[in-house]
């Protein structure tokens, strides 16, 4: 899910040492103009300066975070994410004095970031409605030597934010059509705080399902046989969803070659996984806004927020669920770092029954019985060690594989969550242009 940190960071600087590094400025100031600070003439320049360096001494510590030694381009990914913050505090302000919906500030972003559909020389692009749900469309302009491949794009943004129209997503549509010489429907579902699921669901399953009858299918030239799903973040959630129910639904004929999962949400039973607790203020994606994008997609109740926060939001009556999200059985040891696992603490019933969502498998494709996992398409998942949901797609992956079903998992040590957005002006990463080559070469391969 391309996604914005919240109000809490650990910037390794605290009130205390602002105040050492004030009084410091202080003295300097005082020992080389004694008369100006002590009584004298000239108080302006001392107080200047001193201003100067308290402004300098805040920026600093609004910027600094404390970057993990094996992320490359440490001082970008700073910058990176001092600017979601500053953007998480503007949302934050906002949403408190009644001006905007927290996640509707955080849409300003998608808007800043919004190119119109155009064609080039390799890809036709065009936005229009498949089953009265929008969709932006790449039709390669190659020649095809027969029938061509698909793949029907979820994007990410905590159910929350993101269009396919953003310039890292189209970026990501239009290279792997004219990568694949593929077909590739982005849909743009519509969103939370307006919708809450299951809404987000019902529009991407309703495009995919519309998108594999044979007529369609025949209309862009697609290979029934060559099918894929994909998304990232919250569309990785979907794209999930969206191929579990598809081995359910008796009027689908036609079905996926693949699924492709970029560092997927897949539950919210468990938000203190080991990887919860480890990132919990690592870029971009810091704990509590993941469990804000979480609870929005259910409701704007601030009640089931405060819950999820605390891990006290499922019911015992829904304690057998955690068997499928029970980490100390589903982790590799390496994972577990020394963690240890304890029982749940459940929560009030109430919540459950107002919003039974969160424990739908729709909205949570980790509750899927391994009954339910067998016969999925060949899979792609990719992880990344620095990220709130890196045991969601590790877990997902080992129950798949357990289940038969053939799995690539690619996990990047040297990630965090949504690098593969950072790929286009002054915030790209080299990172992430190699996660997107591997994710299009997978597909290359596979598809």
């Amino acid at each position: 899910m391309t996604s914005w940190p919240g109000p809490k960071q650990n910037t390794g600087l605290t009130l205390p040492c602002v105040r050492v590094l004030a009084w410091s400025s202080y003295e300097s100031v005082r020992a080389l103009n004694p008369v100006s600070l002590g009584g004298g003439v000239p108080v302006d320049m001392g107080a200047k300066l001193l201003c100067l360096f308290l402004a300098s001494a805040l920026l600093a510590y609004y910027i600094y975070t404390p970057i993990p030694e094996d992320l490359e381009e440490p001082w970008k990914v700073m910058f990176i994410t001092a600017t979601f913050r500053a953007m998480g505090h503007l949302a934050e302000v906002a949403d408190q004095l009644g001006l905007m919906h927290y996640m509707e500030t955080l849409m300003l972003i998608t808007a800043a970031e919004y190119v119109a559909p155009t064609s080039d020389e390799n890809v036709t692009v065009m936005d229009t409605e498949f089953s009265n749900v929008a969709v932006r469309l790449y039709l390669p302009r190659k020649a095809a030597d027969g029938l061509r491949r698909a793949v029907v794009y979820f994007h990410g943004g905590g159910w929350s934010l993101g269009h396919a129209g953003m310039k890292p997503y189209d970026h990501l549509t239009r290279w792997t059509s004219n990568r694949l010489n593929a077909v590739v429907v982005s849909v743009n579902y519509r969103l939370a705080p307006k919708y809450h699921f299951p809404v987000q669901f019902e529009d991407v399953y309703s495009v995919t399902k519309f998108f594999l009858q044979s007529s369609i299918l025949s209309q862009y030239g697609v290979d029934p046989d060559r099918v894929c799903v994909a998304g990232d973040s919250a569309g990785g959630n979907l794209a999930a969803a969206v191929a579990q129910q598809l081995l359910k639904d008796p009027e689908v004929k036609t079905k996926l070659k693949a699924q492709a999962l970029l560092y997927p949400a897949l539950q919210p039973l468990d938000l203190n996984l080991p990887s919860y607790q480890e990132n919990e203020n690592k870029p971009i994606l810091p704990r509590l806004l993941m469990v804000k994008f979480w609870s929005e997609y259910f409701t704007s109740d601030s009640s089931l927020r405060e819950a999820m926060a605390s891990n006290r939001h499922v019911p015992v009556e829904s304690s057998h669920l955690f068997q499928f999200v029970n980490w100390s059985n589903l982790l590799p040891e390496e994972l577990k770092k020394g963690h240890v696992y304890t029982s749940p603490t459940y929560g009030s019933s109430e919540l459950a029954e107002k919003y039974p969502g969160f424990l739908d498998p729709r909205a949570a494709p980790l509750l899927a019985s391994d009954a339910q996992l067998r016969g999925l398409p060949l899979t792609y998942v990719l992880t990344c060690e620095h990220d709130v949901l890196r045991d969601d797609g590790v877990m997902y992956a080992g129950r798949l594989q357990a289940a038969g079903v053939p799995v690539t998992h690619d996990h990047a040590k040297d990630a965090f969550h949504g690098v593969m957005m950072f790929v286009l002006g002054p915030a790209k990463l080299a990172v992430g242009y190699r996660l997107l080559n591997r994710y299009v070469e997978w597909l290359n391969e596979n598809l």
